[in-house]
């Protein structure tokens, strides 16, 4: 073993630990900087459409899950932080979509979460029905985590349920596009840093063991960052699509 003097050592040392925090600080604030562009986007134009809100649905519903699984089987603090941190920035962006929409929206009709109508789940017309059917999907999951916390059945469960609804959350972003037969008011920038975001994380989860679905959901979602990608890529290039999303 080569010998290394004990300034050079603790040089050393202390770069790990700084290259440490360092990483550690952009999983937990990373996830929100791919929908500052989006956000601005959305705020400029006054168009949400070409946003899909699902997204924010899929990032809540996994964040949450996430949460619940630490309880149970605990795993990097950055990883916990980052999810409340994700929390946040979803309800901020369903937040601005509402305002936007109902800004834009001259109909009378009026769609409530208590409606319990299934044809208008997660297009309603109020900020707050999103935070109460938020709140009540994690007080249940809270209470049903509270009960069965000693089961590894259960918590293997929601640890998996995570992973798979993080895994996707560009698929709502993919089908709208593909319906729209157009990317036009989706924000480029914020694919692209999906993308660079997704292998960062895939990478840290690799380096730091974290549990192996977090792994598998890094993958996932760094093939559907791509087929979005794909997706820009080709209705650019192809006329007659960009014709149909015209008309």
């Amino acid at each position: 073993m080569m010998y290394l003097p004990p300034q050079t050592s603790q040089f050393v040392e202390f770069l790990k630990i700084t290259t440490s925090w360092i990483s550690s600080g952009a999983m937990v604030i990373g996830g929100l900087i791919p929908y500052i562009p989006q956000y601005r986007d959305i705020k400029k134009t006054e168009n949400p459409e070409g946003f899909s809100t699902y997204v924010c649905f899929f990032l809540l519903v996994a964040n949450s899950l996430r949460i619940l699984f630490w309880f149970g089987h605990h795993f990097e603090l950055p990883l916990l932080l980052q999810s409340i941190v994700m929390i946040f920035t979803m309800l901020a962006m369903l937040k601005l979509c509402v305002r936007v929409q109902n800004t834009n929206d001259l109909s009378t009709r009026r769609r409530a979460f208590i409606d319990f109508d299934y044809r208008y789940f997660w297009k309603w017309n109020r900020f707050s029905d999103y935070v109460y059917a938020f709140c009540l999907f994690f007080t249940v999951g809270g209470y049903l985590t509270w009960m069965l916390i000693n089961s590894t059945i259960y918590v293997e469960t929601i640890g998996f349920f995570a992973v798979l609804f993080e895994a996707m959350l560009g698929v709502p972003q993919l089908h709208r596009n593909f319906h729209n037969n157009s990317t036009v008011g989706m924000s480029v920038s914020m694919v692209l840093l999906w993308t660079s975001g997704d292998l960062f994380k895939t990478s840290y989860f690799f380096v730091n063991s974290a549990p192996v679905q977090f792994f598998i959901c890094g993958a996932l979602q760094v093939g559907v960052d791509l087929a979005i990608l794909g997706q820009v890529w080709y209705y650019k290039n192809n006329p007659l699509a960009m014709k149909k999303a015209v008309l």
